[in-house]
């Protein structure tokens, strides 16, 4: 089992990373940069990824920018501790993705960070790389609710032109059961260095080719009250967040 990472290599290790992003992928940051004065509720998209997403880097690289003042919690699929990488992330801030864990971040004063769409928005193919894949998860927006938090969205645009997804993998998980086993919607089929044509690729770091990054951070959204008193529910909120983030992607991805 990997032993986990001294608090100092995993912060020096996470500045290579954001550093990377920043050189190698020309990495531009734009957006509402002022840090939040109260916990909030980051969303953001993947790129193509578990751990290993460029999108995640970005993110932090956002995050720099910002100069948060609070520790960030950031939610991760179980998959990760059931491959006995969980010590890995920890030092990052990762977390098993649960309400609970959640509702525990807020509880201590911290921002906490999730990308709702999971494997099914990490492993789109190349045609859809421009799209936001939430896939009807609502469970972000209900937390938000429930916290009295705002969403901070984070938009990243360009990972999906790093290699080539040739599909998504959807049949071949429901095939191989591993939506009931390992909580897995999709194992994409990609074209990526070093390791040329592979099946479930993305949970592997790869050679991305140098396209440009750019990130945006939108400004916080909040739920809506009717003119009845009556409050946004969770799927409109949902669905709202999501509307504006394929707004922002769509504008990255023209530039």
């Amino acid at each position: 089992m990997p032993t986990a990472l001294p608090a100092p290599l995993a912060a020096t290790l996470g500045h290579l990373g954001t550093g990377f992003v920043r050189r190698y992928h020309r990495l531009e940051v734009t957006g509402d940069l002022a840090p939040p004065a109260e916990p909030v509720l980051f969303v953001a998209n993947h790129g193509f990824g578990t751990v290993f997403d460029l999108n995640v880097l970005a993110t932090y690289a956002a995050f720099e920018e910002l100069g948060l003042d609070r520790p960030v919690t950031a939610l991760v699929h179980q998959l990760a501790w059931t491959l006995r990488m969980g010590p890995l992330v920890e030092p990052f801030g990762a977390r098993p993705a649960s309400p609970d864990e959640a509702r525990s971040a807020f509880a201590r004063g911290e921002h906490v960070l999730v990308l709702p769409g999971g494997d099914l928005d990490a492993f789109k193919p190349y045609a859809d790389r421009h799209r936001i894949v939430f896939g009807g998860r609502t469970g972000f927006a209900r937390l938000a609710l429930e916290a009295g938090v705002p969403v901070v969205p984070v938009v990243t645009a360009g990972a999906g032109d790093t290699l080539r997804v040739l599909s998504d993998g959807r049949r071949r998980a429901r095939a191989l059961r591993l939506d009931r086993t390992l909580r897995l919607k999709a194992v994409p089929v990609s074209l990526s260095l070093p390791w040329g044509l592979g099946v479930g690729a993305g949970f592997l770091p790869y050679l991305p080719l140098p396209a440009r990054l750019r990130t945006a951070v939108l400004p916080a959204m909040r739920p809506t009250v009717d003119a009845a008193g009556e409050p946004e529910s969770a799927e409109a909120f949902a669905a709202r967040v999501e509307t504006a983030m394929q707004a922002c992607l769509d504008e990255l991805a023209r530039r």
